[in-house]
């Protein structure tokens, strides 16, 4: 049996795997995200940090001790930022930032970028590595000034990338988007199933285990 583990403590990328037929194991990483995306060269595009922080993620995992599921597991770690006006978007964790980035990208469109990094392992070493990105352009409605302020008090939008959420209270302000929806929820399917098959997994294969 090949265990799936997820580096995240994301119930929104959980729910995800969950409703694809995945129960994942969680464990969740340690990663300073801050001080990762300051570590990177001067220049590092925005899909090379969200990539970055995502393969971050995922090797904390992997250097950790796994127990019995690192006989044989594949940890996949994600990361997820907005692109605004060239500038990245983590998540806003206060009322005040959250307030002043929708006003940034209220009724305009935005690019939802979403790293990925898939670690094969078998007896706790790493014997197959595959990472990407997913972009997905997000058009903005305006909320009205009640709307918004209800929404941030709701404290949804604080903690998660770019202050909006695509299955929760802020799907009421995403008036379309252009790719996949389950990378804006935080673990782009189409391409995750690519990455499995780059090192070597089929999703056949990792249907219905239970998780241990």
């Amino acid at each position: 049996m090949t265990y799936f583990v997820l580096a995240s403590a994301s119930p929104a990328r959980r729910a995800v795997l969950r409703s694809a037929g995945i129960e994942p194991v969680v464990r969740i990483s340690d990663v300073d995200e801050d001080a990762v995306a300051a570590a990177l060269p001067a220049g590092t595009p925005p899909r090379g940090v969200v990539t970055e922080l995502a393969a971050a993620k995922a090797a904390s995992i992997a250097a950790t001790d796994l127990g019995e599921i690192g006989a044989d597991c594949v940890i996949v770690g994600c990361d997820s930022m907005l692109l605004v006006d060239d500038e990245l978007q983590g998540k806003p964790h206060t009322p005040e930032v959250a307030r002043a980035r929708w006003a940034t990208m209220a009724g305009r469109s935005a690019e939802l970028i979403t790293g990925h990094c898939v670690l094969r392992v078998r007896e706790g070493r790493v014997v197959g590595t595959a990472t990407d990105c997913s972009a997905t352009t997000v058009h903005f409605a305006k909320p009205e000034p009640d709307e918004l302020e209800a929404y941030i008090a709701s404290g949804e939008p604080l903690q998660v990338a770019g202050a909006f959420t695509l299955d929760g209270r802020g799907g009421w302000f995403v008036e379309r988007i252009e790719g996949d929806p389950s990378s804006v929820i935080g673990i782009g399917l189409p391409l995750l199933r690519r990455l499995l098959g780059d090192v070597g997994l089929g999703i056949a294969q990792l249907w219905g285990h239970p998780a241990p």
